[in-house]
């Protein structure tokens, strides 16, 4: 029997390589895991304007270069997870099973959207103004990350340090979450089963995580990882393996 294949994105300031330690705890003779970049990180760096759709477009092809026999794992972090739930509502025949990690359907209320679109705007203009490195440290010391493991937030902040900043700046005004549609209300239409994972400090995801399997149209399975926050993929790799090991 071949490996069954899991498609794999990764968060905001992060890349393909983001999955390595993910990847190493899983086992090859059952799983194929293929992490790609999402436009404007890595090899898909982007000094244009990017787009929903622009994402959309580049995981469809990746999906045909995957040529798997069968449907596969889309997995998504954080922005990963965003892109993967808008894949997998569009693509539902070719998906077979939907996990997503530290993430997010988006942010409701136009209200809402708009103060989102203006703090990623100043994020933008601060991190063309000051450079990928100056951001990182910044990005670093959001509440979002407290409690996270120094080794965790070193490797967080390498990772921004040394992407793109013009790549960046594109994500944070093109894909953020008042930029992209939110689509709880379309989560009673996805017929593809779905896994929701979150760390136990991450208490903001973890009810997220709670209300998606609410309103999930299949039954959902919910993981919380005891005792790790929002940075799962670098936190806690085991836990997160172990999750996807639990679905071939």
């Amino acid at each position: 029997m071949s490996p069954t294949t899991i498609l794999a994105l990764h968060g905001f300031g992060g890349s393909s390589r983001s999955w390595d330690t993910v990847a190493a705890r899983l086992d090859p003779r059952r799983f194929r895991l293929c992490a790609v970049d999402l436009r404007g990180h890595g090899s898909r760096s982007d000094h244009r304007p990017i787009e929903l759709e622009d994402v959309l477009d580049d995981l469809r092809s990746d999906l045909d270069a995957l040529d798997a026999a069968e449907p596969v794992i889309l997995a998504g972090y954080s922005l990963g997870g965003r892109m993967a739930l808008h894949l997998a509502l569009e693509e539902q025949r070719r998906i077979a099973h939907l996990v997503l990690i530290s993430s997010t359907p988006g942010t409701p209320g136009e209200h809402e959207r708009a103060s989102r679109r203006m703090s990623d705007e100043l994020q933008a203009a601060w991190l063309l103004e000051n450079g990928s490195q100056a951001f990182a440290d910044r990005w670093g010391r959001m509440p979002l990350w407290e409690g996270d493991p120094p080794a965790v937030r070193e490797a967080q902040r390498a990772e921004i340090a040394a992407a793109d900043p013009e790549g960046l700046a594109a994500v944070l005004r093109g894909l953020g979450p008042g930029a992209v549609p939110a689509v709880w209300h379309r989560l009673a239409t996805l017929a593809v089963p779905l896994t929701v994972v979150a760390g136990a400090r991450d208490r903001r995801y973890c009810d997220i995580a709670r209300r998606v399997v609410e309103l999930a149209a299949k039954p959902a399975g919910e993981v919380v990882v005891p005792g790790a926050g929002h940075g799962l993929l670098r936190e806690s790799p085991a836990a997160v393996a172990e999750a996807l090991g639990a679905l071939g």
